[in-house]
């Protein structure tokens, strides 16, 4: 099974968020800038997580966290640290207002919070486009899966059956997807949410306590639960992707489950989502040298032979989304039609 891919961000939703837009120019790089140096030598660089320890958000960031100072001017050091809460969040909105705009500070979380604010979630206290965007570390593939001993055989066999899933908070991935399965495409499935990370709710489906997980990434899966999928523990009708790689085969992409053009551009607006796969960001208002100086940093981690080969060990998925296009993807997000907004926003509601 091959896991560990470097690739460009190719895919359909980036070529669509990215359509209408005039391409970055790739920023000059900071680190001949003596200031630049000036200011981060002797000073510590913190990575928030807006998740617990353990997850792949954090086994992603904690491996950013060993090699990224190698490549920020002046050598700062680096620490992680966990924000969790409301699925990442709060820790959002503490980004956005709390933490020092200095360029001492970035972070990452869930890649459907940047969405949040269009599509109406409760509890947005942030601007996305205002935020700087930092990069990528890949692109994802989210699974709606299903223990195996729950006995889903097809696609049609999944969506007729009143199955539980498992979610982290409403708002979330794990909730918002299975939650569009029910309203956008006429699942009938029941959600029970707070469970706080990725470990507790494959606990809770090993146990018994729910059937199904939504909005779990494939490079999560492989990379924390890998003898589940050895051991066929569980089956995926359904991602929520625009591609799917080799071992997915047999999914469907939700996409297409649309019946007609409105729902299928509702659902490709939502996947714009998994183009930004683990994206993190700095506050607003950080000084552009540093903005710069933090994203070539970011850039040349994700190229460094001692991370690759400790993301190869630990099974994660590296395909680099560059900062310049995230700042370029929400920006066009927040430029969808507004009949393809409201789309989206009713297939998200709890009804």
């Amino acid at each position: 099974m091959t896991t560990f891919i470097f690739r460009a961000a190719g895919c359909a939703v980036a070529a669509w968020a990215l359509s209408i837009l005039p391409a970055a120019a790739q920023s000059t790089n900071s680190s001949a800038d003596p200031s630049i140096a000036k200011f981060y030598a002797g000073k510590a660089v913190t990575i928030g997580v807006g998740y617990p320890p353990g997850g792949t958000y954090d086994i992603y960031a904690r491996a950013m966290a060993n090699y990224i100072a190698d490549y920020i001017p002046g050598k700062p050091t680096v620490i992680v640290k966990n924000r969790p809460g409301a699925a990442s969040l709060a820790y959002v909105n503490e980004l956005s207002h709390v933490s020092p705009k200095d360029g001492t500070e970035f972070g990452t979380f869930a890649r459907s919070v940047p969405m949040d604010k269009l599509l109406g979630r409760k509890g947005v206290n942030f601007v996305p486009t205002e935020l700087n965007w930092i990069g990528s570390t890949n692109s994802e593939v989210s699974l709606c899966s299903v223990w195996h001993t729950v006995g889903i055989k097809s696609v049609e066999d999944f969506m007729s059956r009143p199955l539980v899933f498992g979610s982290n908070a409403a708002g979330s991935e794990s909730d918002m997807y299975p939650t569009i399965l029910n309203n956008l495409l006429g699942a009938h499935f029941k959600i029970v949410t707070g469970y706080p990370g990725a470990n507790d709710l494959s606990l809770a489906l090993e146990r018994g306590e729910i059937q199904g997980r939504c909005g779990w990434t494939w490079s999560a899966a492989v990379a924390t639960r890998p003898e589940w999928i050895r051991d066929k523990k569980f089956v995926v009708p359904v991602v929520f992707a625009t591609h799917k790689p080799p071992e997915l085969r047999d999914a469907a992409l939700v996409t297409e489950l649309a019946r007609n053009d409105l729902e299928r551009q509702a659902l490709e607006l939502i996947l714009t989502n998994q183009t930004m796969g683990r994206p993190y960001a700095a506050p607003p208002n950080v000084p552009k040298d540093r903005v710069d100086a933090l994203r070539r940093a970011f850039d040349a981690v994700l190229k460094d032979k001692r991370f690759l080969a400790e993301a190869e060990k630990q099974q994660l998925e590296v395909s680099p989304v560059s900062g310049e296009e995230l700042q370029e993807i929400v920006a066009k997000m927040y430029q969808a039609k507004p009949e393809v907004v409201q789309a989206a926003r009713s297939a998200i509601e709890h009804k």
